[in-house]
């Protein structure tokens, strides 16, 4: 398992925010340790789910969502991918799925997704 897929987890697999431990820096806490940009976890399973992560791009932050729930051929799957573009158009962002497509990056502006994975 390499450290995206621990980081993502593999197809099919659900992540909850207890799945990820908080670690600190040289012993900072994570309020000492202030951040120009926040990297935030998100689950949509309806429409209403984006409102979040469209705020949390506004704010400059990115957004891993997972989109399990439905397929790329849901017809609101597609809305809100186009909601999403929209919103990193808007910021002049970035927008990309993981494949096998049940994650959705989101990034904000300044911020580009390289398409090519890291390693063999």
């Amino acid at each position: 398992m390499g450290l995206m897929s621990t980081i993502l987890g593999e197809q099919g697999d659900s992540r909850q925010k207890d799945d990820y431990v908080s670690l600190s820096a040289d012993g900072l806490s994570m309020e000492e340790a202030a951040a120009g940009t926040n990297i935030h976890f998100a689950r949509i399973g309806e429409k209403t789910d984006i409102i979040d992560i469209k705020d949390a791009i506004y704010d400059g932050d990115i957004v891993i969502a997972d989109v399990t729930r439905h397929s790329t051929q849901d017809r609101a799957m597609q809305h809100i991918i186009d909601e999403l573009q929209q919103v990193v158009d808007e910021v002049d962002g970035d927008i990309a799925k993981k494949k096998p497509d049940d994650q959705i990056i989101v990034a904000p502006t300044g911020v580009r997704i390289n398409r090519e994975s890291l390693g063999t």
